[in-house]
C-alpha cells in the first residue's frame, strides 16, 4: 500500500518499499522481485538476466568489471579475475585444498585464522568482500529497473550451508548495502516459486544441483505451511566439478599430443571455457564438437561423445544420490508417498542427472520453470511475504547439522539435533567436574559426530560461576537458532543468575569490527572509487577507438589522406595516448573528442571503401534482393527494426 505523507501543505506519494530476492550462485547470480500483480519476475539487463559470479580487477587492484565483462577477463587476465567464490564462503583453506591447483588466482589463510583470503594485485580479500561486489551489481540492476533505492533483500543459500557459510553470506549482503531480511534455503525458495505453498497438501523433493553445491530437501505443504522434513547434500559438489573432470581429461589428451596446458593459467582458462561449451552442447546432442583457441591464432577442435562424458561424471552424479536416500530415511517417507520432484540448478539439464533422479524417486521430475531462475523467483516471493503480508504463509526450514557443546572427555552433547525445524530453541543444564571452579568454558560445536575433534568448532567463551564443590554448580545453556539459521547461545549460572550471551560468529566469518571497517572504507573511498570507475570506462573506450583508428590508417582509406590530415590524426592519437596516462576521465574524454573531429574524413573514406566492396559482392546482392520491403518493417520499443 502506498503511503501518503503531508509535507509543507502538499501531499507526495512515495513508492512502496520493494524487497528483492537474490540467488547468489557459484556460477551465476540473479535478482528478482514481485510485481504489483503479485507475480515474481527476474530482473534482466542488456546482457540477460544471469550475472556471472565473476569479479575482475585491474593491475592496481581496482575493480574493473563484474559479470559478463569480468568473464571475458578470465581469458586475458586470469590471475586477477575471481570466480567460484561461493565455494570458499565460510570455509578454511584446507577444506578447498584439492582444487587450489586449478585456480589461476592465489588463495591464502590469514595469519592467526583459518579464514580464506584471495590475493588480487597485492591486496587480500575475503570471500564475503568479493561476493559483495556481485551483490552490488544485482542491487544496481534492481534499482535501475524499479527506479528506486533497493536496500532490503532475501538471499538464498544451499540447505546444507552451515552456520559459518550462512554468516558469511549475511556479511556479504551487509557489505553490499543490503538489509538481509532472511537467509532462505534454496530448495524452499524453489517450492515457493512453483506455488506449491498454495496446495492444501503435498510432499515434495527438491533436487538442487548448481555450479558449486548440491542439496536435496524433502518438504511437506499443509494449509499454507511449508515445513522442511529433511535435508542433505554436499556444499562442495556441482557443475564446476564436472567441468574440472572434463578439463583434466582433455588436458591429458593434449599433453599426449604434445600440446601441454598445465601450468599455463591463460591456456587453462581458454580450455575451461571450451569444456563448459562442450558440456552444455552434450545436454542436447549425443556428440559435440567445439573449437578452442588455446593460443591466439591457433584453433583446435575438441570432440566428445555424450556416452563418454556420462561415464566420466557418473561417480559424481552417484554421489548426489546418497544424500537423497538419507533425506528420505530422515523424513520417514517412502518413495510412493512423494507427490512431486522438482529440479533446480543448471546442472540438472544434464540427461544423466535427470535419468538418475527419475530412477531413484520413481517419477518424472518437474523442470517447467527455468532451473536457473527458480530459486531467485522463490526468494522474491519470500521477500514479498515479509514486506507486504500479501500472502499468509508460515515457512519452517531446518538446521542441516546438529549443534551441541563439549563436555568432559572431549565428548559432544547435542542440544539441537539435525533436521530440527527453525526457528528452534533448546536448553540443557550442566554441572562442574572440579571443586571451586570460578568459570565454565562453553565450547559450541556443529556436526553429528560424537567427539569434539570430529566436529566443527563455532565458538568458545567462559561463563563466570560461584565457586562450589564439584557437581553442585548448575549452568543452563540455551541454544536459539533464528529464522536465518544463525545461532545464539546463552549460558547462565542458575544459582546467581549471572549469564553471558553471544551471537555465534564462526571463525571463518567476518567480525563486527571487520565489517564496520569495510563499510567505513567503502564510504570514505566512495568518491575515489567513482572516479576510478569513470576513468576505467573512458580508458576502455579510448583503447577501442585507438585500435580502430590505427587499423583504418593501415587500409586503403588511410593511403588516400592528405599529409596535413594524417598529421592532425597522428597528433590526436598521441594526445589520447597521453591523456590515458593521466588516469583521469575528463582529459581522456576531451582527447577522444579531438580524435573524433580529426578522423571525420578517414571515417568517410573507410565507409566508401566498405560500400564499394559490398556492391561488388555477389553473395550480398542475393541477400539484398531477398530483403523485405522497408515499409513492412516496424520499430519495436527498443528502437531495433523487426518485421
Amino acid at each position: 500500500m502506498a503511503i501518503q505523507i503531508s509535507f509543507g501543505g502538499e501531499k507526495r506519494q512515495e513508492k512502496p518499499v520493494v524487497a528483492v530476492g537474490i540467488d547468489l550462485g557459484t556460477t551465476n547470480s540473479l535478482v528478482a522481485y514481485v510485481g504489483p500483480d503479485g507475480q515474481p519476475r527476474v530482473i534482466g539487463g542488456e546482457d540477460g538476466a544471469m550475472v556471472p559470479s565473476v569479479i575482475a580487477f585491474d593491475a592496481n587492484g581496482q575493480l574493473a568489471a563484474v559479470g559478463h565483462k569480468a568473464n571475458a577477463e578470465l581469458l586475458t587476465h586470469p590471475e586477477r579475475t575471481i570466480y567460484s567464490v561461493k565455494r570458499m564462503m565460510g570455509r578454511s583453506a584446507h577444506e578447498i585444498v584439492h582444487e587450489l591447483g586449478l585456480l589461476p588466482f592465489q588463495v591464502h589463510t590469514a595469519p592467526g585464522s583459518a579464514a580464506v583470503r584471495i590475493e588480487v594485485a597485492g591486496q587480500k580479500l575475503t570471500p564475503p568482500e568479493l561476493s559483495a561486489y556481485v551483490l552490488r551489481e544485482l542491487k544496481r540492476r534492481a534499482e535501475a529497473h524499479l527506479g528506486q533505492v533497493v536496500d532490503k533483500a532475501v538471499i538464498t543459500v544451499p540447505a546444507y550451508f552451515n552456520d559459518a557459510q550462512r554468516q558469511a553470506t549475511k556479511d556479504a549482503g551487509r557489505l553490499a548495502g543490503l538489509d538481509v531480511l532472511r537467509i532462505v534455503n534454496e530448495p524452499t525458495a524453489a517450492a515457493l516459486a512453483y506455488g506449491l505453498d498454495k496446495k492444501p497438501e503435498g510432499r515434495i523433493v527438491v533436487y538442487d544441483l548448481g555450479g558449486g553445491t548440491f542439496d536435496v530437501s524433502i518438504l511437506a505443504m499443509h494449509e499454507g505451511m511449508t515445513e522442511v522434513l529433511a535435508t542433505g547434500g554436499d556444499t562442495h559438489l556441482g557443475g564446476d566439478d564436472f567441468d574440472r573432470l572434463l578439463v583434466e581429461t582433455v588436458a591429458a589428451q593434449l599433453e599426449s599430443a604434445g600440446m601441454p596446458v598445465n601450468g599455463d593459467a591463460e591456456k587453462l582458462q581458454r580450455l575451461r571455457k571450451a569444456c563448459i561449451e562442450l558440456k552444455i552442447a552434450l545436454s542436447d546432442a549425443e556428440h559435440a564438437t567445439v573449437q578452442a583457441e588455446l593460443v591466439v591464432g591457433q584453433r583446435i577442435e575438441l570432440a566428445f561423445d555424450r556416452r563418454d562424458f556420462e561415464a566420466l561424471i557418473a561417480p559424481l552424479v552417484e554421489r548426489t544420490l546418497a544424500p537423497c536416500r538419507q533425506a528420505l530415511r530422515d523424513s520417514g517417507l517412502t518413495v510412493a508417498e512423494l507427490d512431486e520432484v522438482l529440479l533446480v540448478g543448471g546442472s540438472t539439464r544434464i540427461p544423466l542427472v535427470r535419468r538418475k533422479v527419475q530412477e531413484l524417486f520413481g517419477k518424472a521430475p518437474r523442470g517447467d520453470i527455468d532451473p536457473d531462475q527458480v530459486v531467485a523467483l522463490g526468494a522474491a516471493v519470500q521477500a514479498d511475504i515479509m514486506t507486504t503480508g500479501r500472502r499468509d504463509m508460515l515457512l519452517l526450514d531446518v538446521t542441516p547439522l546438529s549443534l551441541g557443546m563439549e563436555t568432559v572427555g572431549d565428548v559432544v552433547v547435542k542440544i539441537i539435533n539435525r533436521n530440527s525445524s527453525i526457528p528452534a530453541s533448546a536448553t540443557e543444564e550442566f554441572t562442574t567436574s572440579v571443586d571451586n571452579q570460578t568459570g565454565v568454558v562453553v565450547h559450541v560445536l556443529q556436526g553429528d559426530r560424537e567427539l569434539v575433534k570430529d566436529c566443527r568448532s563455532l565458538a568458545k567463551f567462559v561463563v563466570p560461576i560461584e565457586p562450589l564443590p564439584a557437581g553442585l554448580a548448575r549452568v543452563a545453556v540455551t541454544f536459539l537458532i533464528d529464522a536465518n539459521g544463525i545461532l545464539h547461545v546463552t549460558a547462565k549460572d542458575v544459582r546467581t543468575g549471572r549469564e553471558k550471551s553471544i551471537e555465534v560468529k564462526p571463525s571463518y566469518g567476518l567480525t563486527d569490527d571487520e565489517v564496520l571497517r569495510m563499510l567505513e572504507d567503502a564510504f570514505d573511498n566512495a568518491e575515489g572509487d567513482l572516479n576510478n570507475r569513470m576513468f576505467l570506462d573512458a580508458k576502455n573506450e579510448a583503447e577501442l577507438i585507438l585500435d580502430a583508428t590505427k587499423r583504418a590508417l593501415l587500409g586503403p582509406a588511410g593511403a588516400r589522406l592528405e599529409p596535413e590530415e594524417r598529421e592532425e590524426i597522428d597528433g590526436a592519437i598521441a594526445g589520447l595516448a597521453a591523456a590515458v596516462r593521466t588516469e583521469q576521465a575528463e582529459p581522456v574524454r576531451k582527447a577522444q573528442r579531438r580524435l573524433n573531429d580529426a578522423t571525420w574524413r578517414l571515417a568517410e573514406l573507410s565507409m566508401a571503401e566498405a560500400l564499394n566492396a559490398a556492391v561488388h559482392d555477389p553473395q550480398l546482392a542475393t541477400v539484398l534482393a531477398q530483403a523485405p520491403d522497408p515499409a513492412s518493417v516496424k520499430p519495436d520499443h527498443h528502437g531495433n527494426r523487426i518485421k
